[in-house]
């Protein structure tokens, strides 16, 4: 039979939950490695390869979680590559560890460890997810936190329930605080986990000892991960910088992510479009599943109403910010909902198997005809469910898997890499190249990390502001005539507009290096 007893009662310390879950997490690690990027990427890939291993600062809103977790990775899986290469796997570990945490928080909300597998596969093999433990990004560290988060949470409800869980509720609420020196969408988690809190104790603003002390592991944990935004940049200064975080103003600009505010537009635009987004975007991911998460979500509130409320809250609200969210790859900040849905449909398959199981006891219960009394067999039955279930859950993943495996396999992508070392070749020692983000960051990991071009000056459209450098021809005016000037432009018409200023060589090609000669007057 599907057991009623509260999950909690078979412990989050059980060794076959446990070795569960660790199986879990290497089957998501062995895939992610499978399709792994060998090295150097491009844009913020290469940006969080370099601010790791030289424990540097990253873009808005920092990453300093990521950052320090990075350097530790860096230092601790040095047998096993080169620092992006590294960088890389540590991604992977991390969506291994969020898909091992799954486990036992499917375990708590339906007392099933089939399921509990089931859904720490399904979510690491998704799209999404699977790609995420390819590549250096931040976004599989906020994958982890919020499965670990979540698992907290439906621990202490467990345990509040007997009359303890305080230590489960100070864990969440510092997990919270690293969660947030991650990454900001955490912050679109904060409504939902104050309504949790309220519903499964509406009294809890009464134990002023315990609330202050959340409240303290949450900021002390935010704001000692955060100081590495302004040590770094200040008194033990690191090879790569971004923005001005050591003065007040620069910390609150990259914190609050200030220069991503145009990106964010009307929510209730384009409606239908946008939710026909979703719905394409929960296809693909899911496959089949898709259709079963409104009944997966309404089986929840029925089974585990405080969850309900957890988790579609944070759903509701991370689906409404990425409506008005302007990205380049808006997918990444759909990991948390995806986590949280196969959690729904775990709850779903459990539910699906109490019914299965009531009816096999409600025909085990009637006077059994012209077979002597032999009744059907409804306890094995009853046990054997869920892990049917289970497979349901996983069969469209797994017959979608190679396709899955192709759409995310970057383990022959040497891309980057290649284009790093011709243009390296090109450059002279004392060059100075005026690049833009995809190109500068890969340009950072070869003089920071490697130490490849260490007199080349390497000025982004981050740099001109930060160090008040004025447009390129003002560059380019500034050094040319002292040293070689190159150029790593990605608009053809800007690259053209500069032409008829400045004789480049090979021409106004983007995404190219191109050397200024000299002022076209000048040539004549």
């Amino acid at each position: 039979m599907v057991s009623t007893d509260p999950p909690a009662r078979a412990g989050l310390a059980s060794p076959v939950v446990a070795l569960a879950a660790v199986w879990v997490g290497v089957v998501a690690v062995v895939l992610c490695r499978a399709a792994l990027l060998p090295g150097v990427g491009y844009w913020d890939t290469a940006e969080f390869q370099t601010v790791g291993p030289v424990l540097g600062t990253a873009h808005s809103p920092g990453y300093p979680a990521y950052v320090l977790l990075g350097w530790l990775g860096s230092v601790v899986l040095q047998p096993l590559g080169d620092p992006a290469f590294r960088m890389n796997l540590l991604s992977a570990l991390l969506v291994g560890l969020a898909a091992g945490l799954t486990v036992p928080l499917v375990r708590l909300l339906t007392g099933s460890l089939a399921l509990g597998v089931a859904a720490g596969l399904g979510m690491s093999t998704t799209s999404i997810a699977w790609r995420i433990g390819t590549r250096a990004d931040p976004h599989a560290l906020h994958l982890a936190l919020v499965a670990l988060l979540l698992l907290a949470l439906v621990a202490w409800q467990r345990e509040r329930g007997r009359g303890g869980g305080d230590r489960w509720l100070v864990a969440a609420s510092a997990i919270f605080g690293v969660s947030v020196a991650n990454h900001s969408l955490t912050l679109l988690l904060a409504p939902a986990v104050g309504l949790y809190v309220l519903a499964v104790d509406p009294w809890i603003w009464r134990r002023i000892r315990l609330v202050a002390t959340c409240a303290l592991a949450l900021g002390t944990v935010a704001v000692l991960l955060y100081l590495e935004l302004p040590l770094r940049a200040g008194i033990f200064r690191a090879p790569l910088v971004y923005g001005t975080p050591q003065t007040w103003e620069g910390f609150a600009y990259i914190v609050t992510a200030e220069q991503f505010r145009g990106s964010v537009g009307d929510p209730l635009a384009n409606l239908p479009v946008k939710l026909r987004t979703l719905v394409d975007l929960t296809a693909v991911q899911l496959g089949p599943l898709a259709a079963f998460l409104p009944l997966a979500f309404f089986a929840t509130v029925l089974r585990e109403p405080r969850y309900a409320l957890l988790s579609g809250v944070g759903v509701a609200v991370t689906v409404f910010f990425n409506a008005s969210y302007a990205n380049a790859d808006i997918e990444r900040y759909y990991l948390g909902p995806l986590l949280i849905a196969w959690t729904w449909l775990a709850i779903l398959a459990i539910q699906a198997a109490t019914v299965v199981a009531a009816l096999a006891r409600g025909i085990d219960e009637r006077p059994a005809v012209g077979t002597g009394g032999r009744r059907t067999n409804a306890v094995l039955l009853g046990r054997i469910a869920p892990v049917l279930f289970a497979a349901a859950l996983l069969l469209p993943g797994a017959l979608a898997l190679d396709t899955r495996f192709r759409a995310v396999d970057a383990s022959r992508d040497r891309g980057a890499a290649d284009w790093l070392d011709a243009t390296l070749a090109r450059l002279e020692p004392d060059a100075v190249v005026v690049s833009w983000w995809s190109y500068s960051t890969p340009l950072w990991y070869a003089q920071h990390v490697e130490g490849r071009i260490p007199g080349v000056t390497i000025v982004d459209d981050r740099t001109r502001l930060d160090e008040e450098l004025g447009e390129v021809p003002d560059v380019i005016a500034r050094y040319l005539g002292q040293r070689p000037v190159y150029l790593i432009r990605s608009d053809t018409r800007e690259m053209e507009r500069l032409a008829e200023t400045w004789e480049l060589e090979p021409g106004p090609i983007s995404n190219s290096l191109v050397r200024v000669v000299g002022r076209r007057e000048a040539s004549r």
